[in-house]
C-alpha cells in the first residue's frame, strides 16, 4: 500500500519544495528503501518546505547487518562525502544531515538555521545520555555544566569546509560504525577546536529521544487564524527542538509524537496525514477490485458469532475476490461455521476450513492463514476475529482504500476503555496507556493512528508477506499470545502499525463471561453484551414505542400492548424452560414461596431456578420500567422490585386455564412467548371488570396494566397446543 505513495510524495518533494535559504543550506538523508519511517520523514520535511536528498535510494544497504543491535552505518559517511564534495571549499554553504527511517522535522530551514548560528559552531551534533558504541571512550569526553555529554550521529549540521574535515579525518569502511567514527573526531581536541565542533547539549535544535523521553512532552502553539499546531519541548531544558531523533529504543515514543507532528493532526482539520496516499475503489469495476484472503479465527467461545459472521458476509466487496480461511477451535461452534459455509461458501473465490477436530493451534493457523494469502496470490490479507464485530459494511473497503501497510478499525467494547489496540508498551512489552488513548477510544480525537499494537481485526498488504519470510513475519514468539508474538515482530521489521478511528467501524463482544453449559448461553449476556443482546432479543420496533406521534395501543381500559421481544427471545426463554423442565404441579402449595402457598396457582417455572433473575431485572428496569412511566404518568420506581418473575406453561391435559384473580402487584407484565393459531388455539386474558378480552395476542409482544382492585382478570382456556406467557408482579 505505501510503496505506490511514497514516490508520489518524494516527487513532489523534489519539484514543489520551496525554501528562502535553499542557496544557504542543504539538506542530506540516507534510504535505500521506501519504509513506513521514510515516508513520514518526507512528509514531515514537504510541510516545512524541506527538499532533502536522498542518497542510496533504491540501492543495497551497505552499512552492516541488524545496526538497530550491532555497529554500523559507515556507508552514510561515505555516501554523504561523495554528495559533499562539489560544495568542500564552499565556507557559505551549510549541511544538514539527518537520519532517514527515524526522523520527524517540527519547523521549517529558516528556523533551523536561525539556531544554529546563534550556537556559534561550525560543525554541529545532536548530543545524548549514553556513549555508544565503546563506554569506554566515556571518561575522554569533555564535561558539561549542563545537558546531555555525549555525541549521537543521527543529527548533524555544519558550514561544507568544516564539516568536509570531519568527514575526511580517517577512512571508514562502509560496514564500520558511524557513530563511532565521529565520536573518535570530537575527541580529537585538536580537530575540534579547529572547526569548532560542538554539540548540541540541551536540544535547541536535535533532540535525541533515547534517555531523554521523560523530557519531551508535545505542546499545542495557537495561531491567529486556522488550526493549532503541536510542537516538543524539552521540559528539562526549556528549549523547543526543532529535529527530532527517535534513535535506539525510543521509537515507539516517536511514534507517537509523530501522530501530531508536522501538522499530522489538528482539532480542527482532524487527521491531516490520513489523506496522503489514500485512493478511491467506488468506481473500480469488480473485477479489477483486490484479491483478499479473508481469514476468520474463532479460538474461543463467543457470544454472538451468528451476528459476527453475518457481518462479515455483509461487508459490501465482491465476494468472488474474496478467498476464506476460516480456524474454529470450538466444538460449540461447529454448526455455526458450517451454516455459514453452507449458505456462503460458494459465493467466495475459495473456503478453507480448519476445523476443531484438526488440532490446529491458534499460532499454527495463523501463519497458516498467511501462507494461504500466498498461494492465492492474494494482495490484501484481512483478518477478523469472532469477538470483531464489523457494523459497518464498509470496513474492508476503508482500510484498504486507507493505503497503508497494516492497518486496523478501531474497534471498543460499548462503553469500556477496552480496544483492539495498544497505545503504548511497558519495556516488557505488555499493555500500558498513552495520554491520548481515552481520547481515540471514546473518538473524541478522529483520525489515523500509529500504535504498538493491534488485535483482532486488521488488513496487511501482501507486499509485506512477500517481503518477510516465515522466520521473520509469524504469530509464534516467546510463547506469547499470537497477537502479542506478530505486533513484536513488526515492530522489529520497523513495520508501523496503524487504527484508523476516522469512522465508526464496529465493535467487541466481551467472551469473559459466556458460559456455554447453560441452555441459550446469549441470553445471560445483557450485562456484559449489552448492545448485541438487545441486537438479538429486543424487538426491532420497541424504540417506535416512545415515538410523540404515534398512540400507544391499548386494548382494553388502562390495559396497554407494547412490542418488546424478538421472536428469538421468545424462542430462548421457552427453551430454557424447556430444558430445565421443573414445572410446578400447579397445587397451593409451592416450596419455592416464602410461606410455602400459592393462592392463584399455575404450571410455572420462575427466573431464579435457571439462574435467570438478575438478568430478567435488568430487562424490567431498562425496557420495561420506560414503558410503564410512558403510560402510567406519575409513577416512578427505579430499579422496579418484582418477586415473581415466572413462565407460565397453559395445555388442554394439563392446565388449560386460570380462575378470576388479582395480581400482588403494582402492575403487571405478560408477554407472548408463542403463537395463536400457530402453537395453540384458544387462551387469552379477560378483565373481568370491565368485560374486555385480549385474545388475539401478538409474539414478543407485552400486556401490561393494573393489578391489584381494578383489573380482576382471567386466564382464557387453551383448547389445543401449548401456550407460554411470562409473567412479572411489579412492585408487590
Amino acid at each position: 500500500m505505501i510503496s505506490h505513495s511514497i514516490f508520489a510524495i518524494f516527487l513532489a518533494l523534489i519539484s514543489s519544495a520551496i525554501s528562502e535559504t535553499n542557496d544557504d543550506i542543504l539538506v542530506f538523508t540516507v534510504a535505500s528503501e521506501p519504509t513506513d519511517g521514510f515516508q513520514r520523514y518526507l512528509s514531515s520535511a514537504h510541510h516545512y518546505h524541506i527538499a532533502p536528498t536522498v542518497l542510496g535510494f533504491g540501492q543495497e544497504w551497505k552499512g552492516g547487518s541488524d545496526i538497530k543491535n550491532r555497529p554500523g552505518g559507515g556507508w552514510k559517511i561515505n555516501l554523504l562525502k561523495t554528495a559533499l564534495e562539489p560544495h568542500k571549499d564552499d565556507p557559505t554553504k551549510i549541511i544538514l544531515f539527518t537520519d532517514g527511517y527515524d526522523v520527524i522535522f517540527t519547523d521549517t530551514l529558516d528556523a533551523i538555521l536561525r539556531k544554529f548560528k546563534e550556537t556559534k559552531a561550525r560543525v554541529l551534533f545532536g548530543a545524548e545520555s549514553s556513549c555508544w558504541p565503546d563506554v569506554q571512550l566515556a571518561p575522554k569526553y569533555p564535561q558539561v555544566t549542563e545537558g546531555k555529554r555525549f555525541l549521537n550521529s543521527g543529527l548533524y549540521m555544519g558550514y561544507a569546509p568544516d564539516l568536509w574535515q570531519v568527514l575526511t579525518f580517517d577512512v571508514i569502511e562502509d560496514t564500520d560504525d558511524d557513530q563511532l567514527f565521529f565520536t573518535k573526531a570530537y575527541l580529537d581536541e585538536d580537530l575540534r577546536k579547529k572547526v569548532g565542533f560542538k554539540l548540541d547539549h540541551k536540544s535547541e535544535i536535535f533532540q535525541n529521544l533515547n534517555g531523554a523521553v521523560s523530557e519531551v512532552e508535545l505542546f499545542e502553539v495557537k495561531a491567529k487564524e486556522g488550526p493549532e499546531e503541536y510542537k516538543i519541548q524539552n521540559v528539562l531544558y526549556h528549549t523547543v527542538p526543532l529535529i527530532l531523533h527517535g534513535n535506539g529504543p525510543s521509537k515507539l515514543s516517536l511514534n507517537y509524537l509523530g501522530n501530531y507532528l508536522a501538522n499530522s493532526w489538528n482539532s480542527v482539520e482532524g487527521c491531516v496525514r490520513c489523506k496522503e496516499g489514500q485512493f478511491d475503489l467506488k468506481n473500480k469495476r469488480a473485477n479489477e477490485m483486490s484479491l483478499v484472503l479473508l481469514a476468520i479465527f474463532v479460538e474461543f467461545n463467543t457470544p454472538f458469532l451468528e451476528e459476527m459472521l453475518s457481518k462479515v458476509y455483509s461487508q459490501e466487496y465482491p465476494k468472488h475476490r474474496i478467498d476464506l480461511f476460516i480456524h474454529n477451535a470450538m466444538k460449540f461452534h461447529s454448526k455455526h461455521i458450517t451454516d455459514f459455509i453452507e449458505k456462503h461458501g460458494s459465493e467466495y473465490r475459495s473456503v478453507k476450513d480448519i476445523k476443531p477436530d484438526d488440532g490446529t493451534t491458534e499460532w499454527a493457523a495463523r501463519d497458516l492463514s498467511l501462507a494461504q494469502c500466498l498461494s492465492k496470490n492474494c494482495d490484501i490479507y484481512f483478518s477478523v476475529d469472532s469477538v470483531a464485530h464489523l457494523d459497518n459494511p464498509h470496513t474492508l473497503r476503508l482500510l484498504i482504500e486507507q493505503n497503508r501497510t497494516v492497518v486496523a478499525p478501531l474497534l471498543p467494547r460499548p462503553g469500556k476503555a477496552w480496544s483492539n489496540f495498544w497505545g503504548d508498551l511497558t519495556k516488557e512489552g505488555f499493555y500500558a496507556r498513552s495520554n491520548d488513548y481515552m481520547d481515540i477510544v471514546h473518538n473524541d480525537k478522529r483520525g489515523l493512528w500509529n500504535v504498538p499494537f493491534i488485535a483482532n481485526c486488521y488488513a496487511i498488504n501482501a507486499t509485506l508477506l512477500k517481503k518477510f519470510d516465515e522466520t521473520k513475519l509469524n504469530f509464534d514468539r516467546d510463547n506469547w499470545d499470537a497477537d502479542m508474538a506478530f505486533c513484536a515482530n513488526l515492530r522489529d521489521l520497523d513495520v508501523f502499525m496503524y487504527v484508523s478511528n476516522r469512522v465508526d467501524f464496529g465493535h467487541l463482544v466481551n467472551p469473559e463471561t459466556f458460559d456455554i453449559t447453560r441452555v441459550e448461553p446469549e441470553m445471560y449476556q445483557i450485562f456484559d453484551n449489552e448492545q448485541d443482546w438487545e441486537a438479538r432479543f429486543i424487538h426491532p420496533e420497541y424504540p417506535e414505542n416512545f415515538n410523540p406521534e404515534k398512540t400507544s395501543l391499548q386494548p382494553c381500559p388502562d390495559v396497554y400492548w407494547f412490542p418488546i421481544v424478538s421472536p428469538r427471545f421468545c424462542t430462548s426463554l421457552i427453551n430454557m424452560m424447556e430444558n430445565f423442565g421443573k414445572w410446578s404441579d400447579g397445587s397451593n402449595k409451592d416450596p419455592r414461596l416464602e410461606g410455602g402457598y400459592e393462592a392463584v396457582p399455575t404450571r410455572d417455572i420462575h427466573m431464579n431456578q435457571v439462574g435467570w433473575e438478575k438478568h430478567w431485572l435488568e430487562f424490567l428496569r431498562k425496557y420495561v420500567r420506560p414503558l410503564q412511566e410512558h403510560v402510567f404518568l406519575g409513577y416512578f420506581h427505579d430499579p422496579p422490585r418484582s418477586l415473581m418473575n415466572f413462565v407460565v406453561r397453559y395445555k388442554p391435559d394439563e392446565q388449560p386455564s386460570l380462575r378470576p384473580h388479582h395480581d400482588s402487584s403494582t402492575y403487571t407484565i405478560n408477554i407472548a412467548l408463542n403463537q395463536r393459531g400457530v402453537d395453540y388455539e384458544g387462551g387469552g386474558c379477560r378483565f373481568i371488570r370491565y368485560n374486555c378480552s385480549v385474545v388475539d395476542t401478538k409474539l414478543g409482544w407485552l400486556l401490561i396494566h393494573p393489578g391489584r382492585l381494578t383489573h380482576y382478570h382471567e386466564g382464557l382456556k387453551v383448547t389445543k397446543g401449548i401456550r407460554y406467557i411470562m409473567i412479572a408482579f411489579v412492585d408487590p
